[in-house]
């Protein structure tokens, strides 16, 4: 059975995490006086005193968490938080319903980059700041920041990491304890975002944007602070950064934490999801040039190079940025790098879609039944990295592929019976289940999600959250038997 009062006491946590979050474009917006500092004032103490009336309520429940709590908290954290995480934004900017609001905010969370604002360069730089902030502690989940912390609340934290943490092996332990793992990814997340603020600076960026942006370059989100993205910048070297950057946080973080702990090199090499990314992106970026050259988009090499490197490694790692409108591309482009954007991401990064190590566990397992169909006596295991993979571990992949494509048909059809056309219908759907952002005609890199309808949006929405917690964590709170005992 589903304790709910010890779940609560950490959602009460939680919610006090985001207050002190909040703390931040608060001092930015007093030190640079933008006008938006009232609204933090507000959002900050709604937030607190939402927090602390709960943690009052329910403060002696604070019990060692089953599994179905901690399915239960993740899916109440990210579908509450935003709730409070939109303040800033309702509170101060003119018009804004609380749908566009809470939209942007899941969006910002599930580090999505799918935006319903316009005018960013003219918003108040705290709260372009705000935005980056809620991509910066989605990426990485603001779960797992708990689960550090946890120790010191005598509340274990493995039941919780298990539902937050993308991809089917959520069992390996980068440490024996699970606090020291969560400070072991924390670090590395830390570490690049620092890395990729001072290499936007040296690349030409101002502090704010630098740091604006390496937010959500980390965090794979894709906000910027300017309506035309990167394409304010028009700087080789600034995309460059960018490049480096999105496709160091789509590798799993526990990678670049072995790698910090000594292995060498040789670690990226023996991952199998970074190197069957690194390969497709690759062959991408190269193919999509020359096709550009062929088609005569751009006429120069370098400059179908360019600008085929930024836009398929943005939308592929499930970024969101863009350097020129690529919705006036030949179809063949954008459909193929949406397509990329649902598994060109490893499982442990902050990115999001199926993750490159389930494209490669059911290309194997094709290859397996194929083989089977030849030699029907032959025992083909399934193998990663020269290891078989247990059979479970296949089922569940078969499923969460089912219910992946279940959900992206569904919300197609629902946003194509109210009027959006198919091939907006269709891409805002993936864009969302993929946390990726922008998608095609309506919906594309040169407009934002404040075309759709209130209902649409509502459905954008749900699509945002079942992609960031990759499906079942928030369908089992709602079925029957999560709450039998």
């Amino acid at each position: 059975m589903v304790r709910v009062k010890p779940v609560l006491y950490l959602l009460a946590f939680a919610a006090m995490l985001l207050a002190l979050f909040m703390a931040l474009p608060l001092a930015v917006s007093l030190l640079i006086d933008d006008g938006a500092a009232n609204a933090y004032l507000r959002a900050i103490a709604i937030t607190g005193l939402a927090a602390i009336a709960l943690w009052l309520l329910v403060h002696k429940h604070n019990q060692e968490l089953q599994t179905r709590d901690g399915f239960l908290l993740v899916s109440l954290v990210w579908t509450v938080l935003p709730v409070f995480a939109m303040l800033p934004l309702l509170l101060h900017i003119p018009g804004l319903s609380v749908t566009d609001a809470y939209f942007e905010a899941v969006s910002g969370l599930t580090a999505s980059g799918a935006t319903v604002l316009t005018g960013l360069d003219a918003l108040p730089a705290s709260i372009n700041l705000w935005r980056g902030l809620m991509v910066w502690v989605g990426g990485m989940g603001i779960i797992v920041l708990a689960v550090a912390i946890l120790p010191l609340l005598g509340v274990g934290g493995s039941q919780v990491f298990k539902a937050e943490t993308p991809g089917p092996m959520k069992d390996t332990k980068l440490t024996p304890r699970m606090a020291q793992t969560a400070k072991g990814l924390w670090l590395v997340y830390v570490g690049l975002t620092i890395a990729c603020i001072f290499a936007y600076r040296l690349a030409g960026m101002n502090w704010l944007d630098s740091l604006m942006h390496a937010l959500t370059t980390t965090g794979l989100g894709g906000f910027s602070t300017h309506d035309a993205s990167f394409g304010h910048f028009d700087s080789p070297a600034i995309e460059f950064v960018g490049i480096a950057f999105m496709i160091a946080a789509s590798i799993n973080f526990a990678t670049h934490f072995q790698f910090l702990r000594g292995s060498g090199t040789r670690i990226y090499r023996r991952d199998p999801e970074a190197t069957a990314l690194l390969g497709v992106l690759a062959v991408s970026v190269l193919g999509v040039a020359l096709y550009l050259q062929h088609t005569a988009v751009y006429p120069e090499f370098w400059t179908a190079l360019r600008y085929s490197a930024f836009n398929v490694v943005s939308v592929a790692t499930t970024t969101g940025y863009a350097n020129t409108d690529f919705n006036v591309w030949p179809v063949f482009v954008p459909v193929w790098m949406l397509i990329l954007s649902c598994f060109c991401t490893c499982s442990g990064s902050t990115g999001g879609g199926i993750k490159m190590i389930r494209a490669r566990l059911m290309f194997h397992q094709a290859f397996r039944e194929m083989t089977r169909i030849i030699h029907p006596r032959a025992q083909v295991p399934v193998k990663l990295s020269g290891q078989p993979v247990d059979g479970k571990i296949i089922f569940a992949v078969l499923a969460f592929m089912l219910m992946y494509g279940a959900t992206v048909t569904l919300s197609t059809l629902l946003l194509a019976a109210t009027g959006l056309d198919i091939i907006s219908a269709f891409s805002a759907s993936l864009a969302c289940i993929n946390n990726m952002g922008p998608g095609l005609n309506q919906v594309g890199p040169a407009t934002t999600f404040a075309v759709l309808t209130d209902f649409q949006t509502w459905v954008c929405t749900a699509t945002l959250l079942l992609g960031r917690l990759e499906l079942f964590t928030l369908v089992v709170v709602f079925t029957p038997g999560f709450w039998r005992r």
